[in-house]
């Protein structure tokens, strides 16, 4: 069936009715066919009840022809007849104007539409580009870009750089939440595992979930929406090599930070930060930078290990390996039973090695050898709180040092009179603090109790055996344990 459509915003002296554009575009039709008209609705979208019903006929497959008096009684913008001659060309429906002879049976026809959708694709590329151009601008005016709002606030209304009211992060009663994660994952026995289990039997519901768990966890813990951002965050994400949309001076230990740029996803979304690009945000931070940045250490160290030992059936995990093949030794429950098996052979069909091993008997043989070296370690003298805040402060410092010239590697923005002046002020106290920590080890001090392996915790008990054992090799029924000791 061939269809006319016609169109008409208001009535002109010197505008073509609809029934006289009807009347035009029956020369170009069958005998069998259906109008569509819109009277009183512009061209500038798509948004017309004769338009859309039009287009739904054409995707059921009833219109074989469109007939137009003119093309913008169609579409008056480029890039919608783009999208909307994509569909035609879907469903094998010509197009034809009478005005400009446009006919897609024809060569001719089909070359003005190729013409047609070369600007189209102009256009869409222009219309992204003022897009990702005031994206841009926004954030770097500290204004919230777009989105939903983070975990912790809704979005208000706040003064940018430019002190005008703009979209801001305001923060919610969730940011208490937020804080406990953040303090909660520094200590040093947490786990992400350990802080979602926390969350989640205090009923505590995740952001669009109703559980929390590692990615999210980890997602919340990465972002900078919610550091007070200093010169050590500058300088952490300087020696990533971000570009920024603020000095260094800019960085005021009170407003927040924004990551903004199109990621590869190929690539790991936190550690390659190429191409980004960081500004400051209008609202305040609410974790510190030095809080926040021992998360980032530790997030680092979780990303270096990877997936080894993510099992839960044993605190061996990650250190089984097949004798034969040398791939993982899997775990495989069926009620209280556990099964060893080679991933080489289940998994790639690369090994023919059968285990035999019982999985709670090896854990009790490997706990009591844990136990005797743990046993012969040499006593150390108990640190103090005081001793561990000293060494932490010392770390500290190492670190901002560290950065700094990570900094100062990445990019020439970091003056060197500020490196010199900097690092002069770190070294100062750096060597108070190993002064005092002189005088505190000169002091006596008792004795530590020697660590025991059985009454740690699951997590522990994977940390201490990751320590002492290089791997674990398995076949048949024999169990090689290669120590690093």
């Amino acid at each position: 069936m061939d269809a006319i459509y016609a169109r008409q915003s208001v009535d002109k002296a010197d505008s073509l009715s609809i029934q006289g554009q009807i009347d035009l575009c029956h020369r170009e039709t069958g005998e069998e066919v259906k109008i569509y008209q819109d009277k009183g609705f512009s061209g500038k979208n798509t948004n017309r009840p004769a338009f859309q019903q039009l287009i739904e006929d054409v995707e059921k497959g009833i219109i074989q022809k469109i007939v137009v008096y003119r093309l913008d009684r169609f579409s008056r913008s480029i890039a919608d007849f783009g999208r909307l001659w994509e569909i035609l060309k879907r469903h094998g429906v010509e197009f034809v104007s009478i005005n400009e002879t446009f006919d897609t049976s024809t060569p001719m026809g089909r070359a003005m539409l190729n013409i047609i959708m070369v600007f189209a694709q102009l256009e869409r590329e222009t219309t992204a580009e003022r897009v990702r151009d005031n994206y841009y601008q926004r954030a770097k005016l500290g204004s919230w870009p777009g989105g939903p709002a983070p975990y912790g606030f809704t979005i208000g209304r706040l003064p940018g750089a430019d002190g005008h009211l703009a979209p801001g992060l305001v923060p919610t009663e969730n940011i208490a939440v937020v804080e406990r994660i953040f303090s909660a994952y520094a200590l040093q026995a947490a786990t992400l595992g350990s802080v979602a289990r926390s969350l989640n039997a205090d009923g505590i519901p995740a952001p669009r979930r109703a559980t929390w768990d590692n990615v999210t966890l980890s997602r919340l813990l990465h972002s900078p929406l919610y550091v007070m951002a200093d010169e050590d965050i500058y300088l952490y994400y300087k020696a990533k090599g971000l570009q920024f949309a603020n000095t260094l001076e800019e960085f005021d230990g009170i407003h927040a930070g924004m990551i903004i740029g199109k990621r590869d996803r190929s690539a790991n979304k936190y550690q390659d930060l190429k191409d980004q690009h960081f500004s400051l945000a209008s609202h305040s931070g609410i974790i510190p930078s030095k809080l926040w940045l021992a998360c980032q250490y530790k997030l680092d160290e979780n990303r270096q290990l990877g997936n080894a030992g993510r099992g839960k059936h044993t605190w061996l995990s990650g250190l089984m390996k097949c004798a034969s093949c040398g791939y993982s030794v899997k775990v495989n429950r069926d009620k209280e039973k556990f099964y060893l098996f080679c991933s080489g052979r289940s998994n790639m069909g690369v090994c023919s090695q059968s285990i035999h091993v019982d999985l709670r008997g090896l854990e009790r043989s490997v706990a009591a050898e844990l136990e005797r070296l743990l046993a012969q370690c040499p006593d150390e003298a108990v640190q103090s709180q005081e001793g561990q805040e000293l060494a932490q402060e010392l770390s500290a410092i190492d670190q901002k040092i560290e950065r700094l010239m990570s900094a100062l590697a990445e990019s020439s923005d970091v003056s060197m009179p500020y490196v010199n002046r900097t690092i002069a002020r770190l070294e100062e106290q750096r060597q108070a603090l190993l002064d005092e920590q002189s005088k505190r080890q000169a002091r006596p001090r008792p004795k530590l109790e020697h660590l025991r392996f059985e009454p740690l915790e699951f997590e522990q008990k994977k940390l201490v055996a990751a320590q002492f054992i290089q791997e674990i090799r398995l076949a048949d029924d024999t169990a090689t344990v290669l120590w690093k000791v």
